[in-house]
């Protein structure tokens, strides 16, 4: 498998290319603010064929780049439909005004072809499958990704701003609910093996077992209280 990762634009957000092998189809993974000219490059590198987007939450630093991305390689988008209208209105998403400069660097609005996520579907892409699970807290709409074990490869986790080494996604923007953030992190990743690789949407890539070990968040949802006032990440 290759996995190719960048952080990207003003808030780092982490964007993913995933394949089978260099020189196959791929699909990208959240390509936020400035992330076109990365995914552009990482293409040429492995000589990539992309064939999907697909979106963990609809947050301007994860879509960003959607449209442009999505045109220069004619391919469609999957997002779900809670987050849909973020990419049309990113400040309505954000309750707060993104600025003027900031704005006039953004590609703001949907690509040609969206399809929509739903919890539990299995997307076969590019000779690979996505599992999705539907985990709101961060925003209404946010899912993760999973992709299985294969042969000495461990599980792979695409968390987007729900789990992050040491931290969560913050609750406190549009959509955001602290409630429903602990239950997603009980019902998607307390049960995951302690083997899986997380690849989140901001920070350093971590493993199940090392959060259920050290997060503080992971820690108290898993001793069923879920109170800490740790930071949280993401924007």
């Amino acid at each position: 498998m290759l996995i190719a990762g960048f952080p990207a634009g003003a808030w780092g957000t982490n964007c993913y290319l995933v394949a089978p092998a260099a020189g196959e189809e791929c699909v990208i993974i959240d390509p936020g603010h400035q992330a076109t000219e990365g995914v552009a490059e990482a293409v040429r590198k492995h000589r990539l064929k992309p064939v999907a987007v697909v979106l963990t939450h609809g947050h301007i630093d994860h879509v960003a780049s959607v449209v442009p991305v999505c045109g220069a390689h004619d391919v469609p988008a999957w997002i779900h439909p809670a987050d849909r209208y973020m990419m049309s209105d990113p400040e309505k998403a954000l309750g707060r005004s993104l600025g003027t400069q900031l704005m006039g660097e953004l590609t703001v609005g949907e690509p040609s072809d969206v399809h929509e996520l739903i919890d539990g579907a299995r997307l076969k892409l590019a000779g690979m499958e996505l599992t999705v699970s539907h985990a709101p807290g961060h925003t209404k709409g946010s899912v993760t990704f999973q992709m299985p074990e294969t042969g000495d490869v461990p599980s792979v986790f695409f968390s987007g701003d729900l789990l992050f080494a040491g931290s969560i996604g913050r609750t406190d923007l549009p959509g955001g609910d602290h409630g429903e953030m602990l239950q997603s992190l009980a019902r998607v990743c307390l049960p995951l093996d302690d083997s899986t690789v997380v690849l989140s949407g901001h920070g350093p890539q971590t493993t199940i077992g090392r959060e259920r070990a050290a997060n503080p968040y992971l820690r108290e949802v898993a001793a069923g209280l879920g109170s800490t006032d740790a930071p949280r990440r993401g924007m």
